[in-house]
């Protein structure tokens, strides 16, 4: 009789735990808890006044005053001073956005231009995008131009073809840029993942799998290089103008490269927004590489949404260990703060902007 009375009390025990059983769960679903204790900081406010170069309001000749007002307080509370509007649009449309966003706001809000490309490839379009834009920043006060990654990748011309971000036809537009004195923000081409086989060992295969949209392999256009290739040729090409590489240039996996882009290139910056998940996965070498370029960094984000910029701080301000992303199928890594020193700091978060963003506030920021 003992025999079935322990097997029953082992019953007993394991019995949960095998309803706890999980063989089921896909890579998809796999989100461990770590048991590793460390010191942690959640930390909700930068350590210095901050200008976003990277966010989107795409409805900002339609928002109400409260809804910039209650903007305004969310950046007060995480120390930002001022928040770049890229998707501005241009003609009367830029014009009221510009008039909603800033009206209440002056200092506090930074509007760029955008291009119309319908009808790209007749004379009219080049003498008519020059003067759109030259009259979007010194008429409506447009103090940018903002250039999304469909140049190259999405747009075509009146026949058909794809229009190259290098295309000669556009050259007009970046020496006017230079001209006005406005930098030109420029998406180019997308992680290099999204152009890898989605295999085993492909570090995007889970995005891909999420968003399979965003594979470009099987497209059969530009490859990633292509549109690298294709862009440094523009800043090759125009000196005189101040580009604004976005997402680090696509290339934070590979720093030496960036670093070697900003030798070649002394009128060419980039900003974090986006890719903060590659440089906490690489914090010695992320750290130094920040130092040494540190007059060539903004921050910038993105997406809106005030939680995710906490990590921004945390990995920019801290020594904290292995924690996470804020989109699990951006990195399924753990990220490392990188403690960057008070000068880089200010560098990245106002610094910078200060010096190629016309007509930013110096009051908002520290007296040096």
């Amino acid at each position: 009789m003992k025999l079935p009375i322990a097997l029953m009390l082992l019953g007993l025990v394991t019995g949960p735990l095998l309803a706890q059983d999980r063989d089921h769960v896909t890579v998809e679903d796999y989100d461990p808890v770590t048991l590793l204790k460390v010191p942690e900081h959640d930390v909700t406010a930068a350590k210095y006044p901050f200008v976003d170069v990277h966010s989107h309001w795409f409805g900002a000749s339609t928002m109400r005053p409260g809804e910039v007002d209650t903007l305004i307080q969310e950046m007060d509370g995480m120390n930002m001073a001022v928040i770049v509007n890229l998707s501005g649009w241009s003609g009367e449309r830029l014009a009221e956005g510009i008039e909603n966003m800033e009206g209440r706001h002056p200092s506090r809000v930074v509007t760029f231009a955008n291009l119309d490309f319908e009808g790209f490839g007749t004379d009219a379009w080049t003498r008519g995008a020059v003067r759109q834009l030259r009259e979007d920043v010194e008429l409506h006060g447009a103090r940018g131009l903002k250039i999304y990654k469909s140049l190259g990748m999405r747009t075509v011309d009146v026949d058909g073809n794809r229009v190259a971000v290098d295309d000669p036809r556009l050259d007009a537009v970046w020496a006017l840029a230079g001209e006005l004195g406005i930098p030109v923000l420029i998406h180019s081409a997308d992680p290099m993942g999204f152009w890898l086989p989605k295999d085993e060992h492909n570090e995007k295969w889970l995005e891909l799998k999420l968003r399979p949209q965003r594979w470009m392999l099987p497209l059969g256009g530009p490859s990633f290089e292509d549109l690298l290739a294709e862009q440094h040729r523009v800043f090759a090409r125009h000196p005189e103008t101040t580009f604004i590489n976005a997402h680090l240039g696509w290339l934070a996996p590979d720093l030496g490269r960036l670093g070697e882009l900003f030798d070649r290139y002394p009128n060419v910056y980039s900003e974090v927004g986006a890719v903060l998940y590659d440089l906490g996965r690489q914090p010695f070498t992320a750290r130094a590489f920040l130092t040494k370029y540190k007059d060539r960094i903004l921050f910038g984000k993105d997406a809106y949404a005030v939680a995710e910029y906490h990590y921004y701080f945390r990995t920019f301000e801290t020594r904290d260990e292995y924690f996470d992303y804020y989109r699990k199928y951006h990195a399924q890594w753990k990220l490392y703060g990188l403690d960057l020193p008070d000068d880089v700091l200010r560098h990245i978060y106002y610094k910078n902007a200060l010096r190629i963003i016309p007509g930013l506030d110096p009051a908002l920021f520290p007296a040096e």
